[in-house]
């Protein structure tokens, strides 16, 4: 289990590594709000950042940011718990806006910028320059498709993301990283990781898409060839709202 694990951190490492580099995601002196989410890419890649830390020739500060969406599954208390034990600065924060209003369905898309939003705010607060995101290879060969089927967009998450004027990035490390790999980095770690039990998991989009990729298993690694290169150029994919962070 040790070889198994030593194996798999140094071939992700040395990916996150080759991402950081080839879209010069992190400068000396940045300080980085990590988001976790509890899932096995968040992370993973805490780990791996706090790790790389250690003997990079680039100093940068990580502060692990979870944001409690109250759902019942994810034991925040676990959570800091974990934190603690990295050794990692942490902070747990609550969305602004309201989880629920009379007549209106909150679906993936509120999920995902109510965080997003928090993120923004809290990255000012604690004067980040970088917000490190868990999106990796599959995410962004999924996002391609979607916006591709529903959009008629050619667009999907960039590895480098330059905001608000350049005051704040979000970048990506995991954007050259298999989500099978990261599965196996996660159990071979013996990471706390929180399985989603989201309603909407079955039904989305996104499932769907993953689902296609699946079947297509013969074509998939030209659909990722060609997802890393068109989010080279892409625009923002989730950013209407600039004004938390002026």
């Amino acid at each position: 289990m040790k070889n198994e694990a030593n194996g798999i951190s140094y071939l992700v490492t040395k990916k996150v590594g080759r991402a950081i580099w080839d879209y010069r995601m992190i400068k000396n002196g940045d300080r980085i709000l990590l988001a976790v989410s509890g899932g096995k890419d968040s992370l993973s890649l805490l780990r791996i950042m706090k790790e790389r830390a250690k003997f990079v020739p680039i100093k940068y500060e990580i502060i692990a940011c979870h944001v409690d969406m109250g759902f019942e599954w994810v034991k925040k208390d676990m959570l800091i718990e974990h934190f603690e034990k990295e050794g990692v600065r942490y902070v747990v924060t609550q969305p602004t806006d309201p989880l629920e209003k009379e007549g209106e369905t909150f679906g993936c898309f509120w999920c995902s910028w109510s965080r997003r939003k928090r993120f923004f705010a809290m990255a000012k607060e604690l004067g980040c320059t970088k917000i490190a995101l868990g999106h990796h290879l599959d995410d962004i060969s999924e996002t391609l498709l979607l916006n591709l089927l529903f959009n008629g967009e050619i667009c999907t998450m960039r590895p480098y993301q330059e905001m608000f004027g350049g005051k704040l990035s979000l970048i990506r490390p995991l954007a050259y990283v298999e989500e099978r790999e990261l599965a196996r980095l996660a159990e071979s770690l013996g990471l706390p990781v929180v399985k989603s039990q989201c309603p909407y998991a079955e039904t989305s989009k996104r499932r769907l898409v993953k689902g296609m990729i699946r079947e297509a298993a013969g074509t998939v690694e030209t659909s990722r060839r060609i997802s890393s290169g068109v989010s080279k150029g892409c625009g923002p994919s989730i950013c209407s709202d600039t004004k938390t962070y002026r």
